[in-house]
């Protein structure tokens, strides 16, 4: 079975495990509700993830009573929250008191510090103790 977002599927195979027409299919492309790949003779081609879709929006529409442009902007919410997501876990990865951060020591061998707060000051960093920081993630992303 290919990976989740690999877009192998023809329309008709999409169409049949989806339990639509290929039609739905094109004026669901022409809407933007789901985007699949296109071939170089122009052909589209879906994912898992795709037919997975296609089945929200048919029960969304069909189940809940959405229209089109309602569960658009649900998707697109949708993807929000997601990305949303990533990016909390992704930062959240640095405010974890256990997260290490590798360095140069002074002889110049590549090591991991934990940063440790102490009681009312600051985490002691590696630049505290000479060391050569060698990536540091910008936490800051506004300052220019």
């Amino acid at each position: 079975m290919p990976a989740e977002d690999a877009k192998v599927y023809v329309i008709s195979v999409a169409a049949e495990m989806a339990g639509m027409h290929p039609q739905t299919l094109r004026q669901y492309d022409r809407l933007g509700l789901v985007s699949p790949s296109r071939t170089s003779g122009r052909g589209r081609r879906y994912s898992l993830r795709d037919i997975a879709t296609l089945r929200e929006v048919q029960r969304l529409s069909q189940d809940e009573g959405v229209n089109l442009a309602g569960i658009k902007r649900i998707l697109e919410l949708e993807g929000e929250v997601e990305g949303l997501r990533r990016q909390v876990e992704y930062l959240r990865a640095f405010v974890d008191p256990g997260r290490r951060i590798f360095t140069a020591d002074p002889r110049g061998d590549v090591v991991a510090v934990n940063r440790v707060p102490g009681r009312n000051r600051r985490p002691r960093t590696p630049e505290d103790r000479g060391a050569v920081v060698l990536w540091k993630p910008d936490l800051n992303p506004n300052r220019n």
